[in-house]
C-alpha cells in the first residue's frame, strides 16, 4: 500500500479516537431528566458559583416561563474539563448577570437546566465546545488516558453479571444512589478509581517505578517494577508489583483497606481484595486495553475478570480542586443515568 495512504489512514484513526474521547469527556453522564428537544434561553442573576469537585455548578435567580422568580440549578462538567473549555474559578461570582441557553427539565416545576452557552453581563461569552487537540500516541504506557466508549463497568449503578456472595447480593438488592460515598467526598482505590470517567496519568519517573495519578483523586498509585520496599500499612491504593510479559504490563495489587464501593458501584471491598491487571497498548499507542481480575472472598464468590478500555488524550497538568459535598449531591437533582 502507498505510504501516503497509510499515513492518511493513521491520521484518520487518531482523529476518530480523539473525537470519541472528546465527546465522552463532555458527556460522560446523561441527565435523564432533561428534554433535549426543549432548548430555552434564560436571563437572571448568579446567586452561587461553585468551582469544586466533582462538578462545577451555577445557581441563578431568574424568572420562569410564568414570570415568577425562581432559583435555577445549572450543572456543568468537572473543573478540569471546564478549564479546557475556557472557564475558570473566576468566570462568575454572585451578583453577576447571566444569560444562558440549555435544555430544560422534563418536569416544568423543577428548575434544573443544561447549558449550551452562557454570557456574563459584561459581554464575556462562555461555551462548552472543546478545541481540536493534537494527541501523541504512547509507546511505553505513559501519557494521559480517559475511559472510552467500548464497554466498561457502570458508574452510577451496580454492574451486572458479577459472581456475588450473599452479603454483596443483599447490598446490591438494597442499592440506592443516595448511598454513593462520593456524596461525602470519599475516594476509592482500584478497580473503582480506574473505572471512573476522570483522566488517568501514567508516568515512569525511573526504571523502578510506574506512577498512576487519577485526576480529582488524592495521592499517587505506585507500581514497583524492581527494588520494591516492604509493604507498609494498608491503603486505598494497595501495594502493587508490576512486570512485563511480552508487550503486556502485568500488575498485582494487595494490601488494601476495606472500602465502601471499593470493588464497583454498590459493591464494597474488604482487606482481602486482590487485583491483577493486564495492560496492553493497541491502536498504534492510542488505546489502552485492560483485563482486570478481582478476588475478594467476602464480596465475590469466585475471582472475576472484566475488560476495560482507555483512550489517549492530550497530556496536560492535572487540576487540583477541593471536593464539595454540595456539588457532589447535585447529581441526585440532575437524575443521572449511565
Amino acid at each position: 500500500m502507498n505510504k501516503y495512504i497509510l499515513i492518511n489512514i493513521q491520521k484518520t484513526l487518531i482523529a476518530l479516537v480523539s473525537l470519541v474521547a472528546s465527546v465522552f469527556v463532555s458527556a460522560h453522564h446523561s441527565h435523564s431528566n432533561l428534554d433535549r428537544n426543549n432548548i430555552q434561553q434564560h436571563r437572571g442573576v448568579v446567586t452561587e458559583y461553585s468551582w469544586k469537585s466533582p462538578h462545577v455548578f451555577i445557581k441563578v435567580s431568574a424568572p420562569n416561563q410564568a414570570g415568577e422568580v425562581v432559583e435555577y440549578s445549572i450543572e456543568l462538567l468537572h473543573p478540569p474539563a471546564m478549564q479546557r473549555r475556557g472557564w475558570s474559578k473566576d468566570s462568575y461570582k454572585p451578583g453577576d448577570s447571566i444569560t444562558w441557553e440549555g435544555a430544560s427539565d422534563k418536569n416544568p416545576n423543577r428548575y434544573y437546566s443544561g447549558l449550551n452557552w452562557s454570557q456574563r453581563g459584561d459581554g464575556q461569552f462562555f461555551g462548552q465546545d472543546l478545541e481540536e487537540e493534537e494527541i501523541n500516541p504512547s509507546t511505553d504506557f505513559t501519557g494521559t488516558w480517559v475511559r472510552d466508549l467500548r464497554g466498561g463497568e457502570g458508574t452510577y449503578y451496580p454492574p451486572k453479571g458479577w459472581p456475588l456472595t450473599a452479603l454483596a447480593q443483599n447490598e446490591v438488592d438494597n442499592f440506592a444512589v443516595e448511598q454513593n460515598p462520593a456524596l461525602q467526598c470519599e475516594e476509592q482505590g482500584p478497580p473503582k478509581a480506574t473505572t471512573l470517567p476522570y483522566p488517568i496519568k501514567i508516568s515512569r519517573p525511573d526504571e523502578n517505578r510506574i506512577l498512576m495519578d487519577y485526576e480529582l483523586r488524592s495521592g499517587s498509585r505506585v507500581i514497583y517494577l524492581k527494588d520494591a520496599p516492604e509493604p507498609g500499612e494498608p491503603t486505598m491504593w494497595g501495594y502493587s508489583l508490576g512486570r512485563f510479559e511480552g508487550d503486556e504490563l502485568v500488575v498485582e495489587t494487595n494490601n488494601f483497606v476495606a472500602q465502601r464501593w471499593g470493588n464497583a458501584t454498590g459493591i464494597n471491598s474488604s482487606e482481602a481484595k486482590n487485583l491483577v491487571e493486564r495492560f496492553k497498548l493497541t491502536n498504534g499507542g492510542m488505546s489502552l486495553e485492560m483485563a482486570m481480575t478481582i478476588s475478594d472472598p467476602m464480596y465475590l464468590s469466585e475471582p472475576f475478570t472484566f475488560e476495560y478500555y482507555l483512550s489517549k488524550i492530550q497530556d496536560r497538568e492535572f487540576v487540583d480542586v477541593e471536593c464539595s459535598t454540595e456539588s457532589a449531591r447535585l447529581y441526585l437533582e440532575g437524575g443521572y443515568s449511565d
